[in-house]
């Protein structure tokens, strides 16, 4: 007897090409309206809402309401995760969108991954981040350290509240253009919530760039390595 969770619903759902551009649409993070997503989808506003009924009932997306309109979200940020972790495996079977002008390197610099900060600057944080001993990786598994508290203390940044929910204050999320490993968790969305506020950086409407200002990208490495 086969036991244990049936994976294949899911696969078949993220396989299928127009649920994979809407779920990779809501992967920069604010909800979406279905007429926003079918165009995503590039399909009919009835046909994608077939699609986001069994997205919804598979647990990949939820819905928000307000007034009259309805708004999708992905559903938390464990599903986030499993599509950035497969993206390195699309790259490197070759299966890579093409597409010219200057988003291409700003995506691969930073970037949103759902609600925390991903691409070069990113990983380049969490390699600081554990040379300093602030945090300590073993495998795929990070640790915050007393030292690390004490830093992200002092920056407004309190970890013993942030620990207290359900979801792992920090925890590595495999980077899909370095394949590397930057940092996620409610740590790194508080990160990213502080560069957002520093106004070090802004996301770009309707992408997962982040753009980063000259200033705003020096005192983030500067934060990160002192």
């Amino acid at each position: 007897m086969k036991e244990g969770p049936d994976i294949s619903i899911i696969a078949a759902l993220v396989g299928n090409p127009a649920c994979a551009n809407m779920l990779m649409a809501l992967m920069a993070g604010p909800a979406l309206t279905a007429t926003e997503l079918a165009q995503e989808a590039g399909l009919t506003l009835s046909t994608v809402s077939g699609h986001l009924a069994k997205l919804e009932k598979a647990g990949l997306i939820a819905i928000a309401r307000q007034g009259r309109h309805r708004y999708f979200r992905l559903a938390d940020s464990a599903v986030a995760v499993a599509l950035e972790s497969l993206m390195p495996l699309a790259a490197r079977a070759g299966h890579i969108r093409i597409r010219t002008g200057p988003r291409d390197p700003e995506l691969r610099r930073a970037r949103s991954c759902y609600d925390h900060l991903a691409g070069d600057l990113a990983v380049k944080m969490l390699d600081r981040f554990v040379e300093r001993r602030l945090l300590v990786r073993r495998g795929e598994e990070l640790r915050l350290t007393q030292d690390g508290q004490r830093f992200f203390a002092g920056n407004g940044i309190d970890t013993a509240a942030l620990a207290g929910g359900r979801r792992p204050l920090c925890r590595c999320c495999l980077d899909w253009s370095e394949r590397r490993y930057h940092l996620s968790g409610v740590l790194g969305a508080a990160i990213f919530q502080k560069i957002l506020a520093q106004r070090w950086a802004v996301c770009e409407p309707k992408t997962r760039v982040v753009r980063f200002s000259a200033s705003g990208a020096s005192k983030l490495e500067a934060w990160f390595s002192r």
